[in-house]
């Protein structure tokens, strides 16, 4: 919902009107957009966001106005097993699933919230079940605390669902029974690349990261690399070893971390803390030969073998990369390839879906 907040805050500063918010639930096979991508809708005509490129938009904005209008949620299937997938736009291949339902005030406000301070939280919305509880919604916070409630006989079993899935980080459908399924929607701070190294692919890196959306961190001590105006456009430059300034930037389970010195004295402190960290990436600049006495050196300084086998190292794709610029496309595809790998996730709750 980050990318489509500014425009809710416009619709309800305007006039305060309904809206209904579509949003992603599942998808098989041949579909632009993820669990999780959102569109909204107001009754005079406005939408912002999308949730498939456009090719079923038309008619989830149909559903939309009926939803505002009734008052009730609704769950849409598209696919190419159903007569109406050539008309959606999905004869490609493919289908997706997308939950409509109004869009509750109060519960937008606490959301904001977690969206504007970064945090870490799991919406769970039921999408399947009686009329009572369709649509209804929890908010839970990785601290804890908890807004809404289903319903006195389901909310224990949620919150628990809602832990399990906050731990594991990725969103996904859960049956609670027969007849209830749930949508959790994990929301997680905004991805964030950290570089240690103010070296020449460290200046492409940075541009590219920022045209990808991601919050920027330049990490090097020396004043000739980490300096200001080889860094103009980063987000944050901290001129500090790395064991001072990670305690700036601590990495979470948004954070990349690039390892670009090729400086044992700069990489490994990094690396040390890099690696037991929760950040989804790190990677390291070197041939095959350094990275093996660095992964050494990491084990003998007391390093778990799950913990260095995390490295990427060589760092990025294998593209035949010879200029900063190509190197710098290589490391960013590899960051984006670990952040949305797609896989088959282990559910205790639920058959193994695919997110």
């Amino acid at each position: 919902m980050r990318d489509i907040l500014s425009d809710l805050d416009n619709w309800h500063a305007d006039d305060n009107q309904s809206i209904a918010i579509a949003t992603v639930i599942q998808t098989w096979g041949s579909s632009p957009r993820r669990a999780g991508a959102k569109m909204a809708i107001t009754p005079d005509g406005k939408i912002t966001g999308s949730v498939s490129g456009g090719c079923v938009e038309g008619a989830v904005f149909e559903s939309g106005v009926e939803v505002l209008k009734s008052n009730k949620p609704q769950l849409l299937h598209f696919g190419v097993a159903d007569e109406t997938a050539w008309e959606v736009g999905l004869a490609c291949g493919g289908s997706i699933d997308i939950f409509v339902k109004p869009l509750e005030p109060n519960f937008f406000k606490s959301l904001r919230s977690v969206l504007l301070e970064e945090q870490t939280a799991v919406i769970v919305t039921v999408v399947r079940g009686p009329d009572d509880l369709l649509g209804r919604e929890i908010l839970v916070h990785d601290d804890g605390n908890v807004l809404g409630t289903i319903s006195n006989e389901l909310d224990e079993r949620v919150l628990n669902v809602a832990r399990e899935t906050l731990a594991r980080g990725i969103s996904e459908r859960v049956m609670l029974s027969d007849s209830i399924e749930v949508f959790l929607e994990v929301s997680l701070p905004p991805p964030t690349l950290i570089a240690v190294g103010g070296v020449h692919i460290t200046i492409a890196l940075m541009a590219l990261a920022k045209t990808l959306g991601y919050r920027t961190v330049v990490i090097d001590p020396r004043s000739a690399f980490g300096s200001e105006a080889r860094f103009p456009h980063v987000d944050q430059l901290i001129q500090l070893w790395p064991d001072e300034a990670f305690q700036q930037v601590p990495p979470n389970r948004s954070t990349a971390i690039a390892m670009l010195t090729h400086d044992p004295k700069l990489d490994d402190p990094a690396l040390k803390i890099a690696l037991p960290s929760p950040a989804f990436y790190v990677g390291a600049l070197g041939s095959k030969t350094t990275q093996a006495k660095r992964r050494q050196r990491l084990l003998d300084d007391g390093l778990t073998e799950a913990q260095v086998n995390r490295l990427h190292g060589p760092i990025g794709l294998e593209i035949g990369a010879g200029t900063p610029e190509e190197i710098a496309m290589s490391i960013m595809a590899e960051i984006v390839s670990a952040r949305n790998d797609a896989k088959e996730v282990p559910n205790p709750h639920h058959e193994k879906i695919r997110i």
